[in-house]
């Protein structure tokens, strides 16, 4: 039985270790960048010679032409991907609701069908979204990226908060209603306490699917003043003399709350994420 354990966590650890060196070894050469003066980061080291905190402070204080919207648009990134995490939810929330346990006739139809767009790659719906976005005047607006973002985050969103939904005993509904509960009393005292990890599981989701969106963020916004960081950051590369260590101190800066907003959230992630896992 030993030996067993042995072996198989000696197979984790041969699967563990690429995959960890895979994921931080980026990250590492991020840090190396920001860390390193225009002369050192190029040069070929496995740590600066004078690690220095000169090109955070470049940033903070937007001292660059590329950085001089750099708290504006960071708050943009901020405010987009939280309406989106908050609006997900709440439609999501609603409908899986009433598909779960109203029962409304055409439910799960409405939501296969919903789902049944995942077929599709994000990227091809690029074009139609943006003829739609025109088409109601709401191009170069932050409202057009929020509700692209909530387009392509509801379907999945419905089906993991309904696949949740669907474990919990109808019994707790009736005893609602002997009480008298209504429908909206049973929505807020019985079903959103108990789905509360799938609730955060899925705002995070959709959150953090905003925060790191760049393809609907370059194609709907073109104002320095209203695109995201994310966006931002692309332009770095439209010149041949980008600064590389601006480059990568900012995209750590902003790879920082996403990370920080998992590992908060990290028992809700896998515990309401696992509790829409089973088929209905």
């Amino acid at each position: 039985m030993k030996l067993r354990d042995a072996t198989r966590e000696a197979k984790l650890l041969l699967i563990g270790i690429p995959v960890a060196l895979w994921t931080l070894i980026p990250i590492y050469h991020m840090l190396l960048f920001a860390l390193s003066t225009k002369d050192e980061a190029f040069s070929g080291r496995l740590w600066p010679a004078h690690p220095t905190l000169s090109n955070f402070a470049l940033v903070f204080e937007q001292k660059n032409y590329w950085l001089n919207h750099f708290w504006l648009q960071l708050w943009n990134s901020l405010l987009i991907a939280v309406a989106v995490g908050a609006i997900t939810l709440f439609v999501a929330t609603g409908a899986a609701f009433a598909i779960s346990r109203l029962r409304v006739k055409g439910g799960r139809l409405v939501m296969n069908l919903a789902l049944f767009t995942y077929f599709i790659p994000a990227a091809f719906l690029a074009v139609p979204m943006y003829k739609a976005m025109g088409t109601y005047g709401l191009l170069n607006t932050q409202w057009a990226l929020i509700l692209a973002m909530i387009t392509l985050a509801s379907p999945y969103a419905i089906w993991v908060l309904k696949q949740a939904s669907d474990k919990l005993p109808f019994e707790l509904d009736e005893a609602a209603r002997i009480d008298g509960a209504s429908p909206l009393q049973l929505f807020r005292l019985v079903y959103v306490p108990l789905m509360t990890p799938s609730l955060v599981a899925v705002g995070t989701y959709a959150l953090l699917l905003a925060w790191n969106e760049y393809l609907y963020a370059f194609l709907l916004l073109s104002r320095d003043t209203d695109i995201t960081l994310a966006v931002a950051l692309g332009h770095f590369l439209s010149a041949d003399d980008s600064p590389w260590e601006l480059l990568m101190t900012t995209g750590f800066i902003y790879a920082l709350p996403p990370a920080a907003i998992y590992y908060a959230f990290k028992r809700y992630m896998v515990s309401g994420l696992t509790a829409g896992a089973v088929k209905s």
